[in-house]
């Protein structure tokens, strides 16, 4: 009799905390499709980057709020997650990482700076193939139903091919019913940023204190990016890697030897 396969081990994590409505959501989407584990901060953590902690201790506890899935919060952020998963949770690196869903965009420049998103990184850093998924919607009380099944589309298509170890994909959902999504794009990440500004305002003794705001603005008008695709309800997949090498300027410095 043929040895059954073993179901792949797929780690879960997130950067809005471990009870925020997307993670469940993203739990119950792929659930059947492997041994799901979860290990996610115990407090929303967006915007954190790939920051880890150093020179405090970190605390993790189970918990139990999927079921029977196992799961694991900690005082760390994303990345850190990640990391405590792989040592201490697993013992052993997960045949993928899911990280979300996020409340909210992580499309265009938003990579920089998400937790989603670098706790996805870490892991694909790790040789572990790995996937961030964001719903345009920052609401607590958000639609998630389309996003649950295109999440299984697409993790079930990526557990069904021989992944490339390095694998990061950054998946953005158009927040709109599962009937007007088109499909999903294979894009580009827009050329685009933040016009910020602080509000300054005073607390109720008097002291000054600062309120970061923004505008987002869109430089780019192909039609091959995630922006141009969300706008037009599409989900947009861009592939994403963790080398920073700008490869054009590399080669345009050493034609023109300009240290030297």
């Amino acid at each position: 009799m043929a040895k059954q396969k073993a179901k792949p081990v797929i780690l879960i994590t997130n950067d809005d905390g471990i009870t925020a409505p997307g993670i469940r959501n993203l739990v119950e989407a792929v659930k059947d499709l492997g041994k799901v584990v979860v290990v996610a901060p115990d407090k929303p953590q967006s915007g954190m980057g790939h920051a880890i902690t150093i020179g405090q201790p970190l605390r993790m506890h189970k918990v139990e709020l999927f079921g029977e899935t196992e799961a694991w919060q900690t005082t760390g952020t994303p990345v850190d997650c990640v990391k405590l998963a792989v040592d201490k949770v697993l013992h052993r690196k997960p045949d993928l990482c899911l990280s979300g869903i996020n409340h909210g965009a992580n499309h265009s420049i938003n990579v920089i700076y998400s937790g989603t998103m670098s706790a996805a990184m870490e892991a694909s850093i790790e040789s572990i193939p790995s996937i961030g998924f964001s719903l345009l919607d920052y609401s607590v009380e958000a639609d998630f139903t389309a996003s649950r099944f295109y999440i299984k589309k697409i993790v079930s298509a990526i557990l069904n091919k021989k992944l490339d170890k390095h694998l990061l994909l950054n998946v953005n959902i158009p927040a709109v019913s599962q009937d007007l999504i088109k499909g999903i794009k294979i894009c580009k990440q827009a050329y685009a940023k933040y016009k910020e500004e602080f509000d300054e305002r005073n607390d109720p003794h008097g002291k000054k204190y600062y309120w970061l705001t923004g505008e987002f603005i869109n430089f780019d008008k192909a039609k091959d990016t995630d922006v141009w695709a969300l706008k037009n309800n599409y989900i947009s997949v861009v592939p994403v890697q963790f080398d920073l090498t700008n490869y054009t300027l590399k080669k345009v410095l050493e034609k023109k030897n300009l240290f030297k």
